[in-house]
């Protein structure tokens, strides 16, 4: 990572992005927020990123079970292009299988006995948590060898 140590985590969907962070020591990811998929979305991610020091940003990349790549990751791809040509060099954008994702988030929301209206609106950024958490454990895989 080339700027912070801070990771953020994105679950992009047709009409909303679903945003986490890592703490600092890149551990542990945490929801952020939701962002309306509208113009002004990779700025408003750009304005995160600068705020908060991201030295990486971590896109779910949606595939089938199979691990085939179907038209949403075509869109997804087609974004994360965009958004890393907003942030520029300094701040690389990487794909995550985001598989599986939001059945977790909507798991652990009636595990913790969210109501079913507040699900609805925690999902996407739950599910960037899991996607960024995958990620960071990773890195801190790849790190301990």
């Amino acid at each position: 990572m080339s700027r912070g140590s801070r990771s953020l985590g994105l679950d992009v969907g047709e009409r909303r992005i679903g945003v986490a962070i890592s703490d600092e020591l890149g551990s542990i990811a945490s929801p952020l927020e939701m962002i309306s998929r509208e113009a002004g979305d990779l700025d408003a991610i750009a304005r995160m990123v600068a705020a908060q020091n991201i030295g990486a940003v971590v896109v779910g990349l949606p595939t089938g079970m199979s691990g085939r790549e179907g038209p949403q990751a075509a869109v997804t791809r087609a974004f994360a292009d965009q958004l890393a040509a907003v942030l520029g060099p300094d701040v690389p954008v990487r794909f995550w299988d985001e598989r599986l994702t939001s059945a977790i988030a909507d798991r652990t929301m009636r595990e913790r006995g969210t109501k079913k209206d507040e699900r609805r609106q925690q999902r996407d950024a739950i599910a960037a948590a899991v996607i960024l958490q995958g990620w960071l454990d990773s890195q801190r895989s790849r790190r301990g060898r």
